[in-house]
């Protein structure tokens, strides 16, 4: 349901893929503050007098820091540890957690859970009711507050009450994500567009490479562990929780340090985007990695996130053809508890 954004100005070029007429959007957000609708997520409501049990027994998060404050990330696995999608949780109300993921993973996470939510009296609610608007830039914070009369939270926190939530994501530039419903959404829009640039989706996209983010899609789903997407570097996993489904498999690879393949973000000498699952070969063209995200940066160069092995020496490798250049992910890959963020720390 995405009729408030072509209303607005905005083209449809995929289900997941929303673009304006602004020229060169990338190197746009490089010095202007932007505004973007995120049509590649989703939100998945868990709701019931149980919720917070039944989510502390099938996910990675611990559910006693998402208080309203904190909304860490979080990962749902299979029972061998391999991730059916990664997700952002928030506590809405008591009682109400709302999970914001890839948008083509929303029903098949939903399927997943429902065989478990009826012993805890949960219902699982896809909300297609809900716009997400992303705010990119040095006014995102001003913009938000001025528009949306809320104080941005800090970095994997949230703010906002029942009906609208603001949350902040790390990345090269100051961003925000605003969940609010759509009739709520088509009045905002103009008003947050009077001040932000639209852009595409693409560009949000783009900030979570450049932070090193990814979100699990369709295309990986059941077939990496979350330590392969960083994310116990990124407060993704508690290891100080009891059991959770995958939560064994999840910590042996951990303490054993039994992860053969990591995050990696690159630049590609060439501007082909190459496609979800494209390999990362040598010289050789030996298969070293997949790509998990890609999107063409501000001088039309495609950078992209690969899970890549960890093998020191792998020599001069590509993507499509086209020589892959490192880039530096911008935090340390150790562990990062996510008790240590709460309280905004």
């Amino acid at each position: 349901m995405q009729d408030w954004i072509t209303a607005l100005g905005g083209r449809q070029e995929a289900d997941d893929r929303i673009a304006f007429d602004t020229p060169a959007p990338a190197r746009t957000a490089l010095d202007a503050t932007v505004v973007t609708p995120l049509v590649h997520l989703g939100v998945l409501d868990v709701i019931g007098t149980g919720a917070e049990r039944f989510l502390q027994g099938q996910t990675s998060a611990q559910l006693g820091l998402v208080d309203g404050d904190l909304a860490p990330l979080t990962v749902f696995c299979t029972p061998k540890g391999r991730m059916l999608a990664n997700a952002q949780l928030l506590r809405v109300a008591e009682g109400h957690y709302r999970l914001l993921l890839h948008r083509g993973l929303v029903d098949s996470l939903a399927e997943h859970l429902k065989k478990f939510a009826p012993f805890y009296q949960v219902e699982l609610t896809p909300r297609d009711d809900l716009a997400l608007i992303g705010l990119i830039g040095q006014e995102a914070a001003a913009l938000a507050e001025a528009r949306l009369a809320i104080a941005p939270p800090a970095p994997w926190h949230q703010a906002g009450d029942g009906e609208v939530q603001l949350l902040a994501h790390p990345g090269p530039r100051p961003r925000l994500l605003a969940l609010l419903p759509e009739a709520m959404a088509a009045e905002a829009w103009p008003r947050l567009a009077d001040q932000a640039t639209p852009v595409g989706n693409a560009v949000w996209s783009l900030h979570d490479i450049q932070a090193g983010l990814a979100w699990l899609t369709p295309t990986h789903r059941d077939a990496l562990l979350p330590q392969m997407l960083n994310w116990e570097a990124l407060g993704g996993i508690s290891f100080k929780k009891g059991c959770y489904t995958g939560q064994e498999v999840v910590a042996r690879a951990h303490f054993r340090g039994q992860v053969k393949r990591r995050l990696a973000r690159a630049q590609l000498e060439g501007s082909e985007l190459p496609a979800l699952g494209s390999p990362v070969e040598t010289a050789e063209g030996k298969a070293v990695g997949e790509v998990v995200a890609a999107e063409l940066d501000a001088y039309d160069q495609a950078e992209i996130l690969a899970v890549l092995s960890t093998k020191e020496d792998l020599g001069p490798l590509t993507v499509a053809g086209q020589r892959l250049k490192p880039l530096k992910l911008p935090y340390p890959i150790e562990r990062l508890d996510p008790e240590s963020l709460a309280g905004g720390a």
